[in-house]
């Protein structure tokens, strides 16, 4: 990067608010998902609009790649600097402007948490759905950048599925404002749900307004443990048959459910192969029925066992045991490879037992967990990145894995998004025509190519495994 452009970008936001030496830079470097890690030229943490607008008028007259950034804890690679240049981090944005409680509305900048927002809304009586597993770190920006999903994607959906208008800056320094607090609004093409998912390819989001619902005012949770996958996957197509829709309905194999014992210490039956955690929210009268539907829907299709939750507190600790399962994963081998593979959920027994067939073929240790209700399955595969040959293998098994999904009607990624991880097999989803027309999008926001480059769109059709540091730079492919 030329020393006359960061020149200019230190004089935007400051000297405490640039960073530019190896030791500062390196960790911004990568993000949470393993294998993939490049290094910035620079960073730079504006604290307003007008400061996001000069950065990105300076990042364009000199052409410099641009990644904007929350808590980076997507799984994808999407806020690696793949090509160098600025990471531009967000989290000094972090203002919580209104909760609008006439309009059901909540309006912030994208630095805050997510659990503060869910806080924030709830301690009013109202609720923000989208639950993502690294809520208590990640960004409301990253939420909309990825399009988190959560366990309660189920019933209640995901991030673009509350996001109601933005305000971003394009690559040109121009502020746009999108959408709004309007519950109709059809006049023209829908750019806000657009930028929801976009993985900072498009703009920098600089606020964001969400719509909220009444908080619900019962809560029940139900285990189930089986013996056999099939009659687990079974158990939730019936229960949507019977027209029930539950808050949650998340899903474990018996490889998680050891590890997740070992970590968390609940008591659970290490002998099944499976286990459904189920929860409901609503009124209480029709909490009751639910759960009482569901747990009888649960023997009749090969639960051994089906017990309530007697408190909350007891709930909310079968949820923790949950959500704590990547962090429980994480600790058996150095690297945690966890993708998000999604098949329509009549296919979800397939879609395991896929799985399993693939992890012995390729002699890997893959448990698989997730969001059993939405078919969004996590299959996570505990490995070691210094392991070559391995990794080779790993490579192998979730292509396979890909593939095996959009054979069943799925989908390469559910919530996690495409970012470096899986932009190798984007075109198997999308074809050739959609992958045209992605890029002619992004080429009209993004005419110079600097927004978050290298992201979504792959440079050949094989998965990529980049690793940069500031002396070197190595590539390795596998197809």
């Amino acid at each position: 990067m030329e020393k006359e452009a960061k020149g200019q970008l230190r004089g935007i936001v400051g000297k405490d608010y640039f960073l530019d030496s190896p030791n500062e830079l390196y960790v911004y470097s990568y993000d949470a998902t393993p294998l993939y890690q490049a290094m910035p030229d620079a960073v730079v943490m504006p604290g307003s609009v007008e400061e996001v607008a000069a950065i990105m008028k300076v990042a364009t007259q000199y052409r410099i790649p641009i990644v904007s950034r929350g808590s980076g804890s997507n799984l994808c690679g999407g806020t690696v600097p793949v090509d160098g240049g600025i990471v531009m981090v967000t989290n000094r944005l972090n203002q919580f402007k209104e909760i609008d409680q006439q309009n059901l509305t909540a309006t912030f900048g994208p630095g805050v948490i997510t659990q503060d927002v869910h806080k924030a809304v709830e301690a009013l009586g109202l609720f923000y759905p989208p639950d993502p597993g690294s809520m208590r770190i990640s960004t409301m920006g990253g939420n909309v950048a990825e399009c988190a999903g959560g366990m309660r994607g189920l019933k209640y959906g995901v991030t673009k599925d509350y996001i109601m208008g933005l305000e971003a800056v394009l690559p040109s320094g121009e502020v746009l404002r999108v959408g709004g607090k309007s519950a109709k609004d059809v006049a023209g093409y829908d750019i806000t749900k657009l930028l929801v998912g976009s993985e900072g390819t498009l703009a920098v989001v600089t606020e964001i307004t969400a719509k909220l619902l009444p908080l619900p005012t019962a809560k029940q949770t139900l285990v189930a443990y089986y013996n056999d996958l099939t009659d687990a996957a079974r158990t939730v197509q019936r229960v949507i048959a019977a027209k029930i829709i539950p808050a949650t309905m998340e899903f474990l194999d018996q490889a998680t459910m050891v590890v997740v014992e070992d970590f968390a210490r609940i008591g659970l039956p290490l002998d099944m192969q499976a286990m459904l955690i189920i929860e409901q929210d609503g009124t209480e009268l029709q909490v009751e029925h639910d759960i009482a539907r569901i747990a009888d829907l649960c023997r009749a299709e090969g639960a051994t066992e089906v017990s309530v939750a007697q408190t909350a507190e007891e709930g909310a600790k079968l949820m923790a045991a949950r959500r704590a399962a990547l962090s429980a994963l994480a600790r058996v081998k150095p690297t945690t490879i966890l993708e998000d593979a999604t098949v329509p959920r009549a296919n979800l027994a397939e879609m395991v037992e896929q799985v399993n067939r693939i992890a012995k073929q390729y002699d890997l240790q893959i448990c698989t967990f997730g969001h059993a209700g939405d078919g969004n399955l996590h299959p996570t595969c505990l490995t070691d990145e210094r392991d070559t040959e391995e990794i080779h293998r790993v490579e192998q098994a979730f292509e396979d894995i890909f593939h095996a999904a959009i054979k069943l009607g799925g989908t390469i990624t559910g919530e996690h998004g495409v970012g470096m991880a899986k932009a190798g097999y984007l075109d198997l989803k999308v074809g050739p025509v959609g992958m045209d027309l992605m890029k002619r999008v992004k080429e009209a926001f993004d005419p110079h190519g600097i927004m978050n480059p290298g992201k979504i769109f792959a440079k050949s059709s094989r998965r990529r495994v980049v690793v940069k540091t500031h002396a070197c730079e190595h590539e390795h492919s596998h197809n």
